[in-house]
Protein backbone atom coordinates (compact mmCIF):
# COMPACT_ATOMS: atom_id res chain seq x y z
CA UNK A 1 0.00 0.00 0.00
CA UNK A 2 1.17 3.51 -0.74
CA UNK A 3 2.66 5.39 2.18
CA UNK A 4 1.79 8.73 0.59
CA UNK A 5 -0.56 10.73 2.79
CA UNK A 6 -2.71 13.42 1.10
CA UNK A 7 -2.25 16.88 2.61
CA UNK A 8 -3.48 20.38 1.65
CA UNK A 9 -0.97 21.98 -0.70
CA UNK A 10 -1.20 25.13 1.42
CA UNK A 11 0.30 23.24 4.37
CA UNK A 12 3.74 23.06 2.74
CA UNK A 13 5.91 25.68 4.50
CA UNK A 14 7.36 28.55 2.51
CA UNK A 15 4.68 28.94 -0.14
CA UNK A 16 1.48 30.87 -0.82
CA UNK A 17 -0.96 30.31 -3.69
CA UNK A 18 -3.39 32.67 -5.37
CA UNK A 19 -5.64 32.91 -8.43
CA UNK A 20 -6.97 35.56 -10.75
CA UNK A 21 -9.96 34.27 -12.73
CA UNK A 22 -11.98 35.84 -15.57
CA UNK A 23 -14.81 33.41 -16.33
CA UNK A 24 -16.44 35.70 -18.88
CA UNK A 25 -13.31 35.87 -21.03
CA UNK A 26 -12.25 32.29 -20.23
CA UNK A 27 -8.75 33.04 -18.93
CA UNK A 28 -6.76 33.69 -15.77
CA UNK A 29 -3.49 33.16 -13.93
CA UNK A 30 -2.17 31.45 -10.81
CA UNK A 31 0.70 32.65 -8.61
CA UNK A 32 2.88 30.32 -6.57
CA UNK A 33 4.76 32.64 -4.23
CA UNK A 34 7.85 31.90 -2.12
CA UNK A 35 8.19 35.04 0.05
CA UNK A 36 11.54 33.94 1.50
CA UNK A 37 12.75 32.60 -1.83
CA UNK A 38 13.03 29.00 -3.00
CA UNK A 39 15.64 27.09 -4.98
CA UNK A 40 14.26 26.46 -8.45
CA UNK A 41 14.62 24.08 -11.35
CA UNK A 42 12.71 23.60 -14.61
CA UNK A 43 12.15 21.02 -17.31
CA UNK A 44 10.71 22.01 -20.70
CA UNK A 45 9.62 19.10 -22.92
CA UNK A 46 7.09 20.65 -25.27
CA UNK A 47 8.05 22.22 -28.58
CA UNK A 48 6.03 25.43 -28.22
CA UNK A 49 6.71 27.01 -24.80
CA UNK A 50 5.84 30.56 -23.80
CA UNK A 51 8.06 31.21 -20.81
CA UNK A 52 10.13 33.71 -18.84
CA UNK A 53 13.35 33.34 -16.79
CA UNK A 54 13.81 29.63 -17.48
CA UNK A 55 17.50 30.14 -18.38
CA UNK A 56 18.04 31.66 -14.95
CA UNK A 57 17.18 28.26 -13.43
CA UNK A 58 19.97 26.44 -15.23
CA UNK A 59 22.33 25.04 -12.59
CA UNK A 60 25.40 26.87 -13.93
CA UNK A 61 23.77 30.30 -13.60
CA UNK A 62 24.28 32.35 -10.47
CA UNK A 63 20.87 33.39 -9.11
CA UNK A 64 19.63 30.54 -6.93
CA UNK A 65 16.43 31.94 -5.42
CA UNK A 66 13.00 32.29 -7.03
CA UNK A 67 10.26 34.37 -5.40
CA UNK A 68 7.31 33.32 -7.56
CA UNK A 69 6.18 31.21 -10.47
CA UNK A 70 3.21 32.54 -12.43
CA UNK A 71 1.20 30.09 -14.52
CA UNK A 72 -1.01 31.98 -16.94
CA UNK A 73 -3.43 31.79 -19.82
CA UNK A 74 -3.24 34.22 -22.71
CA UNK A 75 -0.46 32.57 -24.71
CA UNK A 76 2.70 34.72 -24.83
CA UNK A 77 0.57 37.77 -24.02
CA UNK A 78 0.03 36.24 -20.59
CA UNK A 79 3.69 36.72 -19.68
CA UNK A 80 2.65 40.25 -18.76
CA UNK A 81 1.07 38.83 -15.60
CA UNK A 82 4.54 37.98 -14.29
CA UNK A 83 5.53 41.65 -14.54
CA UNK A 84 2.58 42.54 -12.33
CA UNK A 85 3.54 39.83 -9.85
CA UNK A 86 7.07 41.25 -9.81
CA UNK A 87 5.78 44.76 -9.03
CA UNK A 88 3.55 43.52 -6.22
CA UNK A 89 6.39 41.55 -4.64
CA UNK A 90 8.65 44.60 -4.84
CA UNK A 91 5.97 46.65 -3.05
CA UNK A 92 6.10 44.05 -0.27
CA UNK A 93 9.89 44.20 0.02
CA UNK A 94 10.41 40.75 -1.48
CA UNK A 95 13.24 40.06 -3.90
CA UNK A 96 16.95 39.66 -4.54
CA UNK A 97 18.88 42.41 -2.74
CA UNK A 98 21.03 44.19 -5.33
CA UNK A 99 22.10 47.06 -3.10
CA UNK A 100 19.95 49.77 -4.64
CA UNK A 101 16.75 47.79 -4.17
CA UNK A 102 15.23 44.33 -4.33
CA UNK A 103 14.54 42.54 -7.59
CA UNK A 104 11.88 39.80 -7.30
CA UNK A 105 12.77 36.76 -9.39
CA UNK A 106 9.57 35.65 -11.13
CA UNK A 107 9.45 32.75 -13.57
CA UNK A 108 6.42 32.20 -15.75
CA UNK A 109 4.88 29.89 -18.33
CA UNK A 110 1.69 30.41 -20.31
CA UNK A 111 -0.85 28.21 -22.04
CA UNK A 112 -2.85 29.00 -25.15
CA UNK A 113 -6.51 29.74 -24.38
CA UNK A 114 -7.12 32.51 -26.92
CA UNK A 115 -9.40 30.27 -29.00
CA UNK A 116 -11.52 29.29 -26.00
CA UNK A 117 -12.96 32.54 -24.68
CA UNK A 118 -12.23 36.08 -25.81
CA UNK A 119 -9.02 36.26 -27.82
CA UNK A 120 -8.68 39.98 -27.08
CA UNK A 121 -8.74 39.54 -23.27
CA UNK A 122 -5.64 38.07 -21.66
CA UNK A 123 -4.11 38.10 -18.19
CA UNK A 124 -2.48 41.48 -17.70
CA UNK A 125 -0.03 43.02 -15.29
CA UNK A 126 -2.96 43.79 -12.99
CA UNK A 127 -4.01 40.12 -13.15
CA UNK A 128 -0.61 39.12 -11.81
CA UNK A 129 -0.86 41.73 -9.06
CA UNK A 130 -4.26 40.40 -8.02
CA UNK A 131 -3.09 36.77 -8.06
CA UNK A 132 -0.19 37.62 -5.73
CA UNK A 133 -2.46 39.64 -3.45
CA UNK A 134 -4.85 36.69 -3.35
CA UNK A 135 -1.98 34.43 -2.28
CA UNK A 136 -1.07 36.68 0.64
CA UNK A 137 -4.71 37.23 1.59
CA UNK A 138 -5.27 33.46 1.79
CA UNK A 139 -2.22 33.10 4.02
CA UNK A 140 -3.46 35.84 6.34
CA UNK A 141 -6.84 34.10 6.57
CA UNK A 142 -5.12 30.74 7.25
CA UNK A 143 -7.06 29.13 4.41
CA UNK A 144 -6.39 25.46 3.72
CA UNK A 145 -6.60 23.99 0.25
CA UNK A 146 -6.76 25.72 -3.11
CA UNK A 147 -9.64 25.92 -5.57
CA UNK A 148 -9.33 23.59 -8.56
CA UNK A 149 -11.02 23.31 -11.94
CA UNK A 150 -11.94 26.38 -13.98
CA UNK A 151 -9.92 28.84 -11.95
CA UNK A 152 -6.68 30.74 -12.42
CA UNK A 153 -4.44 29.44 -15.17
CA UNK A 154 -6.88 26.58 -15.81
CA UNK A 155 -9.88 28.78 -16.60
CA UNK A 156 -9.54 28.39 -20.37
CA UNK A 157 -7.88 24.95 -20.44
CA UNK A 158 -9.19 22.20 -22.72
CA UNK A 159 -7.97 18.74 -23.80
CA UNK A 160 -8.49 16.31 -26.68
CA UNK A 161 -8.10 18.63 -29.66
CA UNK A 162 -6.92 16.38 -32.50
CA UNK A 163 -10.30 16.74 -34.25
CA UNK A 164 -10.62 20.43 -33.48
CA UNK A 165 -12.25 22.45 -30.69
CA UNK A 166 -15.80 21.25 -31.39
CA UNK A 167 -14.95 17.76 -30.09
CA UNK A 168 -12.63 18.65 -27.21
CA UNK A 169 -13.47 18.67 -23.49
CA UNK A 170 -13.02 21.15 -20.69
CA UNK A 171 -10.10 20.73 -18.34
CA UNK A 172 -8.69 23.08 -15.75
CA UNK A 173 -6.27 23.47 -12.87
CA UNK A 174 -5.44 20.74 -10.36
CA UNK A 175 -3.60 21.17 -7.05
CA UNK A 176 -2.65 18.13 -4.98
CA UNK A 177 -0.04 17.37 -2.30
CA UNK A 178 1.31 14.38 -0.39
CA UNK A 179 3.57 13.70 2.58
CA UNK A 180 6.03 10.82 2.93
CA UNK A 181 7.62 10.89 6.36
CA UNK A 182 9.02 14.41 6.75
CA UNK A 183 8.97 15.05 2.97
CA UNK A 184 6.13 17.21 1.65
CA UNK A 185 5.49 17.63 -2.08
CA UNK A 186 2.72 19.52 -3.87
CA UNK A 187 1.87 20.15 -7.50
CA UNK A 188 -0.20 22.76 -9.34
CA UNK A 189 -1.00 21.95 -12.96
CA UNK A 190 -3.00 23.75 -15.64
CA UNK A 191 -3.99 21.02 -18.10
CA UNK A 192 -4.36 22.27 -21.67
CA UNK A 193 -3.03 19.32 -23.68
CA UNK A 194 -3.71 18.43 -27.28
CA UNK A 195 -3.99 14.84 -26.06
CA UNK A 196 -6.44 12.91 -23.88
CA UNK A 197 -6.12 12.62 -20.10
CA UNK A 198 -6.32 9.15 -18.61
CA UNK A 199 -6.32 7.69 -15.10
CA UNK A 200 -2.77 6.30 -14.73
CA UNK A 201 -3.98 3.52 -12.40
CA UNK A 202 -6.80 2.16 -14.55
CA UNK A 203 -5.87 3.61 -17.97
CA UNK A 204 -9.50 4.67 -18.33
CA UNK A 205 -10.17 7.99 -20.12
CA UNK A 206 -11.08 10.99 -18.02
CA UNK A 207 -11.35 13.71 -20.64
CA UNK A 208 -10.38 14.07 -24.28
CA UNK A 209 -11.47 13.93 -27.89
CA UNK A 210 -15.12 12.94 -28.20
CA UNK A 211 -16.35 10.72 -31.03
CA UNK A 212 -18.87 13.39 -32.10
CA UNK A 213 -19.46 17.02 -31.26
CA UNK A 214 -22.54 16.16 -29.22
CA UNK A 215 -21.41 12.72 -28.03
CA UNK A 216 -20.26 11.33 -24.71
CA UNK A 217 -17.75 8.70 -25.85
CA UNK A 218 -14.03 9.53 -25.74
CA UNK A 219 -11.95 8.17 -28.59
CA UNK A 220 -8.48 6.74 -28.04
CA UNK A 221 -6.52 9.57 -29.64
CA UNK A 222 -3.33 7.62 -30.22
CA UNK A 223 -5.24 4.92 -32.10
CA UNK A 224 -7.08 7.62 -34.03
CA UNK A 225 -3.75 9.16 -35.05
CA UNK A 226 -2.48 5.80 -36.30
CA UNK A 227 -5.70 5.20 -38.23
CA UNK A 228 -5.40 8.63 -39.85
CA UNK A 229 -1.69 8.20 -40.63
CA UNK A 230 -1.96 8.94 -44.36
CA UNK A 231 -4.10 12.04 -43.86
CA UNK A 232 -3.17 13.25 -40.38
CA UNK A 233 -2.99 16.99 -39.84
CA UNK A 234 -2.59 18.46 -36.37
CA UNK A 235 -4.98 21.41 -35.99
CA UNK A 236 -4.46 24.55 -33.89
CA UNK A 237 -0.69 24.49 -34.39
CA UNK A 238 1.29 25.38 -31.21
CA UNK A 239 -1.89 26.20 -29.32
CA UNK A 240 -1.72 23.79 -26.37
CA UNK A 241 0.42 23.31 -23.26
CA UNK A 242 0.30 21.74 -19.81
CA UNK A 243 2.15 23.94 -17.34
CA UNK A 244 2.96 22.85 -13.79
CA UNK A 245 4.80 23.86 -10.65
CA UNK A 246 5.96 21.39 -8.01
CA UNK A 247 6.72 22.67 -4.51
CA UNK A 248 8.51 20.86 -1.71
CA UNK A 249 9.85 21.51 1.78
CA UNK A 250 13.09 19.71 0.89
CA UNK A 251 16.49 21.39 0.74
CA UNK A 252 17.75 21.02 -2.83
CA UNK A 253 20.43 22.50 -5.07
CA UNK A 254 19.44 23.93 -8.45
CA UNK A 255 20.82 20.80 -10.14
CA UNK A 256 18.77 18.57 -7.83
CA UNK A 257 15.61 20.62 -8.37
CA UNK A 258 16.16 20.34 -12.12
CA UNK A 259 16.53 16.55 -11.86
CA UNK A 260 13.28 16.29 -9.86
CA UNK A 261 11.56 18.32 -12.60
CA UNK A 262 12.94 15.97 -15.25
CA UNK A 263 11.73 12.90 -13.37
CA UNK A 264 8.31 14.45 -12.73
CA UNK A 265 7.84 14.86 -16.48
CA UNK A 266 6.98 11.16 -16.44
CA UNK A 267 3.64 12.21 -14.95
CA UNK A 268 2.74 13.79 -18.28
CA UNK A 269 3.49 10.54 -20.11
CA UNK A 270 1.49 8.55 -17.54
CA UNK A 271 -1.62 10.74 -17.77
CA UNK A 272 -1.65 12.46 -21.18
CA UNK A 273 -1.82 10.51 -24.48
CA UNK A 274 -0.08 11.65 -26.64
CA UNK A 275 2.13 14.12 -24.80
CA UNK A 276 5.09 16.45 -25.48
CA UNK A 277 3.89 16.97 -29.05
CA UNK A 278 4.96 19.69 -31.45
CA UNK A 279 1.71 21.43 -30.50
CA UNK A 280 2.43 21.47 -26.74
CA UNK A 281 4.73 23.74 -24.72
CA UNK A 282 4.89 21.47 -21.66
CA UNK A 283 6.92 22.91 -18.77
CA UNK A 284 7.46 21.86 -15.14
CA UNK A 285 8.97 24.05 -12.44
CA UNK A 286 10.25 22.79 -9.10
CA UNK A 287 10.57 25.08 -6.08
CA UNK A 288 12.25 23.88 -2.87
CA UNK A 289 11.71 26.01 0.23
CA UNK A 290 14.36 24.28 2.34
CA UNK A 291 12.18 24.24 5.45
CA UNK A 292 13.18 20.58 5.81
CA UNK A 293 16.82 20.91 6.95
CA UNK A 294 19.62 19.78 4.66
CA UNK A 295 20.66 16.87 6.88
CA UNK A 296 17.09 15.50 6.87
CA UNK A 297 16.77 16.07 3.11
CA UNK A 298 20.03 14.24 2.47
CA UNK A 299 18.58 11.12 4.10
CA UNK A 300 15.86 11.03 1.44
CA UNK A 301 17.21 9.73 -1.90
CA UNK A 302 16.72 12.16 -4.77
CA UNK A 303 15.20 9.36 -6.82
CA UNK A 304 12.56 8.91 -4.12
CA UNK A 305 11.78 12.63 -4.22
CA UNK A 306 11.41 12.37 -7.97
CA UNK A 307 8.99 9.46 -7.61
CA UNK A 308 6.87 11.34 -5.05
CA UNK A 309 6.88 14.41 -7.32
CA UNK A 310 5.74 12.25 -10.23
CA UNK A 311 2.86 10.72 -8.28
CA UNK A 312 1.84 14.14 -6.98
CA UNK A 313 1.84 15.69 -10.44
CA UNK A 314 -0.19 12.76 -11.80
CA UNK A 315 -2.83 13.46 -9.16
CA UNK A 316 -2.85 17.17 -9.98
CA UNK A 317 -3.28 16.55 -13.72
CA UNK A 318 -6.16 14.15 -13.11
CA UNK A 319 -7.77 16.64 -10.70
CA UNK A 320 -7.46 19.35 -13.33
CA UNK A 321 -9.97 17.34 -15.38
CA UNK A 322 -12.19 15.79 -12.70
CA UNK A 323 -12.65 19.14 -10.92
CA UNK A 324 -13.36 21.10 -14.11
CA UNK A 325 -16.88 22.19 -15.01
CA UNK A 326 -18.38 22.86 -18.41
CA UNK A 327 -17.77 26.41 -19.58
CA UNK A 328 -18.59 28.43 -22.69
CA UNK A 329 -20.27 25.44 -24.34
CA UNK A 330 -17.44 22.92 -23.77
CA UNK A 331 -18.45 19.97 -21.54
CA UNK A 332 -16.30 18.63 -18.73
CA UNK A 333 -15.81 15.10 -17.43
CA UNK A 334 -18.49 15.53 -14.77
CA UNK A 335 -20.98 16.42 -17.51
CA UNK A 336 -20.51 13.13 -19.36
CA UNK A 337 -20.36 9.40 -18.79
CA UNK A 338 -17.46 8.48 -21.06
CA UNK A 339 -15.87 5.33 -22.41
CA UNK A 340 -13.22 4.68 -25.00
CA UNK A 341 -15.01 3.95 -28.25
Amino acid sequence: MSQLTPIPITSIPGFAFGHYTDLDAGTGCTAIVAPEGAVGGVDVRGAAPASRETDLLRPENTVDRVHAVVLSGGSAFGLEAASGAMRELEERGIGLDVGVGKVPIVCSSCLFDLAFGRADVRPSSMSGILAVRDAFDRTERNETGLEEGCVGAGTGATVGKLAGPERCMKAGLGARAFQLGPLMVGAVSAVNAVGNVIDPATLRPIAGMRATADGVDILNMEEAMLAMADQLAMPLDRTNTTISCIVTNATLTKAQATKVAQMAADAYAHTIRPTHTTNDGDSIYVLASGSLPADASERIPLDLMGLVATRTLEAAIVAGCTEATGLLGIPAQRDLTSDVA
